[in-house]
Formats: structure tokens, sequence, C-alpha cells
């Protein structure tokens, strides 16, 4: 091939390489230009489309809603003293799966919970998946600064409240307490729980890797605080209540004790105690026994304080009056297979000799006189056999037998106290009646609107319950059973009951419930008062001479702090009043 041929030829080859390297840049210059014009598309679209998407799980990486505690209503007394607040206290918690064990300021925090550092390091150590860990609860906000103060990645600090209760052991068996997450756990703290706690609220906050609060956002929603609550007790009258049954219950060495305080016209409780009681701001040594408010949950057979109603009964079928006489002779009457007895031989009583006495054989003729469901008809009337109806936790109804015509032994023993069971709340309010004309009205653990008076319905004749009234003041005199129930400077009514407690089938010899049940004054009844002390033991256990002084130091103070006026006057005074 000739020079010339060769030279075109080369000539052709650099020609199409170079159109070949031509057309490879421009395809390298187009594909940069696509990727670039892709970036600034996506650019653009993180810019806008995208924006909300990724805002959002930005936000879920480092927004959290936070639980705002609510403040749980006051519990007060009538007059507005506290008997349970909450008080501002922290939680230090852990989050062990972003704590650092090997931080130095970990010595300092063991050190301000009081606990060993080991202790805190194996806590921590036992699961490091876990994210949530209790280290210690309701602390001093003093402590939860000084704790904050460390910045112990993984170690938090919540606010919260804790329940204190000023009056202590004196009110806690009406009282109750809350458990260490603020929820009601007895008494009227659980009863009106979802009255008390209110609504938490919620706010927004940004939180770093490591959980720490680092910025508030906004708040979502106010916590909405619980309601407050106003009981029906004095604490004036709730203290004194509850020195005097505590001193009885250890003079006696008794088992429990229990009284109940009454207005004799609105019902509400003025005072409610029991022995044993305990410290609801000190759990660590609490007795299961010493929960129990004595006056709602126990029941216990009432002995002679129904022996009024068993009189007013009789008075009520109109074949008798005060002065009706009965032979109580030889002092006592066989009913069936059964002997029931007195004391001694009272001889003929009129129907107040037999309240005066305590005539266990003039109430059994009564009874036995009178339609079989006549006195369990008005007993259930006053309120006997069922519960109060308060909503108190566990209160109990006692309980009230169906008797037949043929059942002439229990229709007996009913008539003075055996055979049905009673709270002392019960007894006291069975006596509503017999201090207000007649009616009986609902009991209230609350506080009543001043001059409110609950609707009431009658239970039997205004004369009739003025009548066993007079009768029940005859029990306090030189010739009754209840010589020790005396207020100074005021007529006081009532009537003792000293019951043998049921053991193994049948009743012990050497057990007693004693009690007394009572209403001063007796001109313009302001309280009803219930006291029974279980099982007294030494040389007293009747139930006037346990039961019956312990009423009478109550009311005595009772009657002073709620400025009732004398209505006794010695006579003596009485004739100096005359002379001037």
């Amino acid at each position: 091939m000739s020079d010339k041929a060769t030279d075109k030829q080369v000539k052709g080859g650099v020609a199409q390489a170079l159109a070949a390297r031509g057309w490879r840049l421009w395809l390298v210059f187009v594909l940069l230009a696509l990727i670039a014009v892709g970036i600034l598309a996506k650019m653009l679209s993180l810019s806008t489309e995208d924006q909300a998407f990724l805002q959002s799980q930005g936000d879920a990486r480092s927004l959290r809603t936070m639980l705002l505690p609510a403040h749980r209503g006051l519990i007060t007394d009538r007059n507005g003293d506290p008997l349970a607040v909450s008080a501002p206290v922290a939680t230090i918690w852990a989050d062990p799966k972003m704590t650092n064990v090997a931080d130095t300021n970990l010595r300092q925090l063991a050190q301000l919970l009081d606990m060993p550092r080991e202790e805190l390091l194996r806590d921590l150590n036992r699961d490091r998946e876990r994210r949530f860990l209790y280290l210690k609860r309701q602390v001093t906000p003093e402590l939860a600064k000084s704790v904050s103060a460390l910045n112990i990645a993984g170690i938090h600090v919540d606010q919260e409240y804790k329940r204190y209760y000023p009056a202590a052991e004196v009110a806690t068996h009406l009282v109750g307490f809350t458990n260490v997450d603020g929820e009601g756990q007895e008494g009227l703290e659980l009863a009106y729980n979802d009255w008390l706690r209110g609504e938490p609220g919620r706010k927004l906050v940004m939180k770093d890797r490591t959980g720490r609060t680092i910025k508030h956002i906004r708040s979502l929603a106010p916590a909405q605080p619980g309601k407050d609550l106003a009981l029906s007790i004095d604490l004036r009258l709730q203290y004194l209540a509850y020195r005097e049954l505590k001193d009885a219950v250890n003079t006696h060495k008794a088992d429990s004790g229990t009284a109940v305080v009454l207005d004799a016209h609105t019902g509400e409780v003025l005072a409610m105690v029991s022995q044993p009681s305990y410290n609801p701001n000190d759990r660590s040594n609490l007795l299961t026994e010493a929960l129990r408010n004595r006056a709602m949950t126990d029941i216990f057979e009432p002995g002679s304080t129904m022996k009024p109603i068993t009189v007013a009964t009789a008075l009520m079928t109109g074949r008798y009056t005060p002065e009706t006489i009965v032979d109580t002779s030889p002092g006592y009457i066989r009913v069936r297979n059964a002997t029931i007895r007195d004391h001694r031989n009272y001889g003929e009583l009129s129907l107040t000799g037999i309240i005066t006495k305590s005539s266990n054989v003039g109430v059994t003729k009564l009874a036995l006189d009178m339609d079989p469901d006549a006195i369990r008809n008005v007993m259930h009337n006053l309120g006997i056999g069922q519960v109060s109806g308060t909503g108190f936790p566990g209160e109990r109804s006692g309980t009230l037998p169906f008797l037949s015509e043929r059942q002439t032994v229990e229709r007996s023993t009913v008539s003075y106290g055996y055979g049905l069971s009673v709270t002392a709340l019960q007894l006291a309010h069975s006596y509503i009646p017999l201090a207000d004309g007649g009616m009986q009205r609902p009991v209230s653990l609350l506080k009543l609107e001043d001059g409110e008076v609950p609707a009431g319905k009658r239970v039997m004749p205004e004369k009739i319950a003025d009548e066993v009234l007079a009768m029940m003041e005859t029990v306090i005199s030189d010739q009754g059973t209840g010589r020790r129930a005396a207020v100074d400077g005021y007529r006081v009514a009532g009537k003792t009951g000293t019951a043998h407690k049921a053991s193994g089938g049948g009743y012990a010899a050497d057990r007693y419930f004693s009690v007394f049940s009572g209403i001063v004054p007796v001109s313009n009844p302001r309280i009803i008062m219930a006291v029974m002390i279980d099982n007294p033991k030494g040389q007293e256990y009747f139930g006037g001479a346990v039961a019956a002084p312990v009423f009478s130091r109550i009311a005595t103070g009772a009657l002073r702090l709620l400025n009732v006026p004398p209505d006794k006057w010695p006579q003596q005074d009485k004739q100096q009043v005359v002379a001037k």
C-alpha cells in the first residue's frame, strides 16, 4: 500500500477517535448535569414537600409529652382545719440504658439517696436494657434539687405530691390514707378517691439523647386539682373523744373500743374514734387490726341499750303508759327451756322503772305481749340491721333477724339486746328519734350547709319519744345504772348495756361488751353519743362502770366546746338566783 493511502487511513482513525472522545465528554457532561439537577430537585423537595415528614421524625426523637401531677383535694373538718393535705415532693428514677455506671458522680448520688454505692450500681447493672427504675420516691424538694445538680446522664427527677395527715392517728380511721401513687386505700380517701384526685396536666418538652429535659415547648393541658372535701367532724371534739377513749381502753386493759358523737338534729358525725389506732404518716409498723374503723365495721350485741326501743314499741301499741305496772317477781322468768334473770328481784315496776333498773324480766314480758314483729319493725325503722348510707368502705349492716310467733326465746332476748348485732354508729343513730321528737334523719360524714337539716321520716309519735327520753333520764339518777354518765350542769338521758361476748356457740362467762348510749342535754338535745369498750379486764366490766364515765368526760368537754348552755342548775345556785 502506498504511503498516501496509509496517511489517509491514519487521519481517518484519528478523526474517529476524536469524534468518539467528544461524544463521551458530552455524555459525562449530561450525566453530571442530570445528577446536579436531581440533587437540586431533592434539596427543593426536602425544603418543601418533605419538610413536615422530616420535622415529625425529628420531633419523634426529641419531643416528649410529660404529665403534670394534679394536686389532690384538701380534706378538712367542719371548721376548715386540715385533716389531709398534699405536700410537693419528688421522685428520683433512672434510665439504666442511658446511665454510665463509670460516672464518678454516682458516688455522690448514692450518698444523697442514703444507699450504698454498690447497691446503686447493682440495681443499674441488673438489666441494662431497662428504661425505667425507681431509685427513691417522695423525697424532699431540696434533695431533688441536689440530685439534679449532679447532672448525671440517665438520672431523672419528677415532681409529685405526698399526702400528709396533720391529725395523724386521731382521725385516721375516718379519713383513711393513700398509697405512694396518691390513690386512696382506706377510709374517705378511698370512698371519695375520684372526687379528690383531680386530673393530671400535660406539657410538651424537648429532651436530649440522654433523656434530660432541655427545653419547655408549651403547655398542652393544665393540671386540674382535685376537689376539697369538708367532713362533718369537729377536730376539737375528735381530739377530746380520742383522748378519753384511749385512756379508758388502756385503764381497763380492753381489747379495743370505739365512740361516736352525733348532732342530735342533723345526724352529722361530730366525732368518730377507735382504738387501737395508727399513724398514717408512718406506716412502717402498721398492724392490720389497727386499720379498722370499728365504729362502722365492728358489730356487737348491744345489750340493754335496746330496752328503750322495746319500751317505745310497747307505748306505741297504745296498751301501755309510762306508769303501767309490770310484775317482775321473783326476779326471773322461764321462757320455754330458758331462764331470763334480773340482777335481783325488783318486784313491781312501772315502764319507767323497767328502764331505770334495766329489768330483763320486764322487757321480756312486754315483748311477749306484743305482735311477733312489732319490736323488729321499730328497730328496722330506726336503722338497725342496715347500713347507714354514708358509703364508707367496709361498713357493716349488723343483723336483725325475722322472728316468728313460736320463737319466744329469741323474741325475748332481742327485747334486751341479744340475738341481734349493731355497729356503734347504728346504735347512736337509733337514738336520734328519741332526741328529735320521733324523727329519724340520715347520718352524714360530710358537713351540711349551715342551717341545713336533712329531710327525715317519722318513726314514732313525738309524745312517745319525749316519754321515753324522760324515762332514760332516770338511768342517770341515784337509782339508775348509769349514774357515772352524769354531766355537771346538764340533764342526761341514756342507757347502759353489758353484753356477754359470743364464744364457741354460746356466750363467754368472763368476756363482755361494755356499752353506753346517751343524749344530752335533755331539755334541748344537742349531741348523741355511743361508747363501746370491748372486753375490759379487771374488776369493772359493767357498761355503767366502764363506758358511762367515758360518755361523761367526752360530753362535758363537747358541751363546753359547742357553747351549749346548761339546763340543770344546782339547787343551791337556784336559791341564790331567786334571792337576788
